[in-house]
């Protein structure tokens, strides 16, 4: 069984939904989360805000925030999760933010950078990663640790 099936199991089972708000990622988290079937039972579904302009009008990502911190930081990945948990009325929301490359990086943010947030009733999460591959491996690794910081989430419940 795959993550997003072992993801898939764990929400179904505690009945709760899911939604997903992406930069760096470009929809790819969702489309891991809808290859198992079925998972119209607890996706509602995501938003790709790859814009500055579309993390604040689509997620609600403050201005300030984004000025200040950039959109590839902590601050920003949470306000996108929960950004996409309030406009899906979803228990859980995940976020991706990063550069994926090849080009973007600066010394204080190199190529590679991503911040994956959860956002959650009881709690809110958010990891810093610096991977070191080629655009499309970075962006898959940054779905698959979203998938993965999630089914530790749901697995300490």
């Amino acid at each position: 069984m795959g993550l997003e099936e072992e993801v898939g199991e764990l929400l179904r089972a505690k009945r709760l939904t899911l939604a997903t708000a992406e930069s760096c990622t470009g929809g790819l988290l969702g489309h891991l989360i809808t290859n198992v079937p079925g998972s119209s039972a607890y996706f509602l579904g995501g938003v790709v805000a790859y814009s500055n302009e579309a993390k604040e009008r689509l997620l609600g990502v403050r201005h300030e925030t984004l000025m200040e911190e950039g959109a590839v930081s902590a601050a920003v990945a949470l306000e996108m999760a929960r950004g996409a948990r309030a406009l899906f009325g979803a228990d859980l929301a995940l976020s991706t933010t990063g550069i994926a490359g090849p080009g973007g990086g600066t010394p204080q943010k190199p190529v590679g950078l991503v911040y994956i947030a959860l956002v959650a009733p009881d709690r809110e999460l958010c990891e810093r990663q610096i991977w070191g591959g080629e655009r499309l491996e970075n962006k898959r690794r940054s779905a698959e640790q979203a998938l993965l910081l999630l089914k530790g989430y749901l697995e300490s419940e």
